[in-house]
């Protein structure tokens, strides 16, 4: 297999994909509401999935407020994540491989800068080249800002890289600023079957179920453009 062929880098999501926070973002979500006297629904969990901190802040206070509301978001998530994080399934081997065949894994996350270092703690940040937190671009996910600041600081084009998401804002994110597409978990458009696309295109998405059915094989397809 070429060089060419080869991943320029692998941009990782942190929340959801790499470690196991859901229930704490959603519990640090509860617990802001509720002191707001505004509490939350199942319907919020769905839409608070995959948000920035600052985006949570104002779909909970509904927009006076909303500055308040992301420091009281950060804190609370903050306090929950000094516990211990678990990484998901998969997620070590996946790293392990990358650093052995000599491919960057770079971090790229929509929470702020405490919170990824805080993480970072627990899995390790001598796995990562690099990190992009909540701030360190012009605009958060959705927009393509924060894949674009990672492939530029790593000095490559952001098409040889695949990045690895698990919500709908991640992958329009990623996919917008023209990298290969994997997510992992149910938001792979209802899809659990490894290496299946779900769009067409030169950046299309490729749904898994989870981390340990991506390995280096797949991440040359995707970069290659060969069949799956």
């Amino acid at each position: 297999m070429s060089s060419r062929a080869c991943p320029a880098a692998v941009l990782f999501d942190m929340d959801g994909t790499l470690v196991d926070t859901e229930d704490l973002w959603w519990d640090a979500c509860v617990e802001v509401a509720d002191g707001l006297g505004s509490p939350l629904g199942e319907a919020d969990r769905e839409a608070l999935f995959g948000l920035s901190v600052e985006d949570a802040a104002l779909h909970i206070s509904g927009g006076p407020g909303a500055g308040a509301v992301e420091s009281l978001l950060t804190d609370a998530f903050t306090r929950r994540l000094k516990n211990g994080v678990t990484m998901l399934p998969g997620a070590v081997a996946l790293l392990e491989a990358l650093h052995a065949a000599g491919i960057p894994a770079g971090l790229v996350s929509a929470s702020p800068r405490p919170v990824v270092d805080l993480v970072l703690e627990t899995v390790g940040v001598h796995r990562f080249r690099l990190s992009v937190a909540a701030g360190d671009s012009a605009r958060n996910k959705p927009a393509p800002d924060p894949y674009l600041a990672a492939a530029a600081r790593l000095g490559v084009d952001p098409a040889a890289c695949v990045a690895i998401e698990d919500s709908p804002t991640g992958v329009a994110s990623a996919r917008s600023a023209g990298c290969a597409v994997i997510v992992v978990g149910p938001s792979g458009a209802g899809s659990g079957t490894s290496g299946t696309n779900t769009t067409s295109g030169t950046n299309a998405v490729t749904a898994v179920p989870t981390l340990e059915s991506v390995d280096l094989p797949l991440l040359r397809r995707l970069v290659s453009r060969a069949p799956l």
